[in-house]
């Protein structure tokens, strides 16, 4: 977590608190030490945070210097919590760790009963991973960043027949379809828009070479092709 995103979550997390807040738990809410979160404290003192308290005893904003709450109803809450917890089972650990932080940085301007709220929705995606989901979630963060940057990829794969080839693909987009994750892309040996599914890929090489939005092979096209196709397998 960047140290100016601590900063924000620490002051927040003091807002509209009647009692101390214990740098113990701001320590463990913000994954960092307890020497970090006084360091934190002391230089948002400097600066003119109005934040009263002391090690050992904790810490709180001076009467009078609240912040108003984030407007959210309580089932708008509830969508973000949940969508958090499937981020960060399902995706990568990049989008996962931002997906944390986002939620606390919401969390911590919260009006106590909506933050309460977000503490008692009972929809779940559990998290558990292996070396192998680890490696998994890696390639979605490696996959994610080659699709941001526009890089094409050299994919060694492995279709469900188990036939192998090799392919130069532009990325387009990434999809998670309640089981399974597809990487969207021009595929530059079959000249068309091919799906590839991730757990199937066995190497990934960034060639280098960047490619650019052409009409007909971007992600436009390729979402239109897809709504094309898929309408025609329902009709």
């Amino acid at each position: 977590m960047r140290r100016a995103d601590r900063l924000f979550l620490i002051i927040h997390a003091l807002r509209g608190r009647r009692t101390a807040l214990q740098a113990r738990q701001l320590a463990g809410t913000l994954g960092v030490s307890l020497r970090t979160v006084y360091r934190d404290v002391a230089d948002l003192q400097l600066s003119g945070v109005p934040i009263e308290g002391e090690a050992g005893v904790g810490y709180l904003l001076r009467k009078g210097s609240d912040i108003p709450p984030l407007m959210f109803t309580a089932d708008e809450l509830e969508s973000l919590v949940v969508g958090t917890r499937f981020v960060r089972a399902f995706a990568g650990q990049k989008l996962a760790e931002s997906a944390q932080a986002a939620l606390l940085k919401i969390e911590a301007v919260l009006p106590p009963e909506l933050r309460e709220r977000a503490t008692r929705t009972r929809i779940y995606a559990p998290i558990w991973r292996d070396q192998s989901k680890t490696e998994f979630a890696a390639r979605i963060d490696r996959l994610n960043a080659a699709i941001t940057d526009s890089q094409v990829l050299r994919l060694d794969y492995s279709d469900e027949a188990g036939r192998t080839s090799t392919r130069e693909v532009e990325p387009l987009c990434l999809a998670f379809w309640g089981g399974a994750w597809t990487l969207g892309a021009w595929c530059r040996l079959r000249v068309g828009f091919r799906n590839f599914r991730p757990d199937r890929i066995t190497g990934m090489t960034i060639t280098g070479e960047r490619f650019d939005n052409v009409d007909g092979r971007n992600l436009e096209a390729y979402l239109q092709a897809m709504r094309g196709y898929y309408e025609g397998i329902e009709s």
